[in-house]
């Protein structure tokens, strides 16, 4: 009878150890921003993108257009058990170049700074309202001219 009241209580105590295990807090860091020495060496209207991206890197993200600005993202989360994962942290440094690539300035921005986007669902219609193949080929044979065959 101690053989199996000694392997309940180990079943026990290891389920316990185990569930005990899963509900630590874990934490991810993602992204990386430049620290605040490095930020103080950039000199606004001194310093040009070669010599940022020289001190403190290349950024993952950069503006859309060529002149566009450099961004610096880390994102910090917290995971907790089965519960979803939550940021807890967020620091974005964005670095303006003005049209001679110079810095123009130097942006600091945190989580709490940040706006919810609403996200539209729409959907183009493509108006073909559900003909097939066939039916689209024999519509379009008198929807064109002789001069769009030849290219001009």
């Amino acid at each position: 009878m101690t053989v199996r009241t000694n392997r309940t209580k180990q079943a026990f105590l290891g389920l316990a150890l185990l569930a005990s295990v899963a509900c630590t807090t874990q934490y991810r860091n993602h992204g990386y921003v430049p620290n605040d020495e490095d930020l103080a060496n950039i000199v606004v209207g001194v310093d040009t993108r070669d010599t940022v991206a020289e001190s403190v890197g290349t950024p993952t993200t950069s503006g859309v257009t060529n002149d566009g600005g450099y961004y610096y993202v880390r994102t910090r989360v917290r995971h907790y058990g089965a519960r979803q994962p939550k940021v807890i942290d967020r620091r974005l440094v964005a670095i303006t170049f003005d049209t001679g690539g110079t810095v123009r300035n130097i942006a600091e921005y945190s989580l709490e700074d940040g706006q919810a986007v609403p996200i539209a669902r729409r959907v183009t219609d493509n108006g073909i309202e559900d003909q097939s193949v066939l039916a689209q080929v024999l519509g379009n044979i008198g929807n064109f001219t002789p001069g769009t065959l030849g290219g001009g």
